[in-house]
């Protein structure tokens, strides 16, 4: 039987989580609910908050061929620019799934967030020591970038 983390707003051991971060983690907890993962089980959702105030959210979303799964903030990325256009900002990052596990943003996701999200933007999520919140360039130090004309 699936468990759901019990990260309500902070961990005991992050104190120093804000509260517009908690929020953003619980709207990520919330859309976790809406995963599609019958294969993994793993149901994760992703909440990023916009340099517009607005907040984008995604779940993951499984294929029964995995290569064509999406993760969930692959998922929030996409909806952020649907909604707001190509020239939107990420000014943080929640990650969250319903099954007691860490769950750092993958390496595609990580690159896929690189091309939106200031270095210094937070990214909290839950770590096998518990809820945890670094900046961007730390979780992705070396990123692809293409310098264009």
């Amino acid at each position: 039987m699936e468990r759901e983390i019990e990260m309500s707003g902070v961990s005991s051991n992050e104190p120093s989580v804000d509260t517009g971060l908690s929020a953003l983690l619980q709207a990520a907890r919330e859309v976790a609910r809406n995963s599609y993962s019958p294969y993994s089980r793993f149901r994760v959702g992703a909440a990023l908050k916009l340099s517009n105030g607005e907040i984008a959210t995604g779940t993951n979303v499984e294929n029964s061929s995995y290569g064509l799964t999406i993760c969930a903030e692959r998922s929030a990325v996409v909806r952020a620019v649907a909604q707001f256009g190509p020239q939107i900002h990420i000014e943080a990052v929640a990650v969250a799934n319903l099954n007691d596990a860490a769950s750092p943003p993958c390496g595609a996701c990580r690159q896929v967030l690189a091309e939106f999200i200031a270095p210094e933007a937070p990214v909290i999520f839950a770590s096998p020591d518990g809820v945890r919140t670094m900046p961007f360039r730390e979780l992705l130090p070396l990123a692809f970038e293409m310098k264009t004309k």
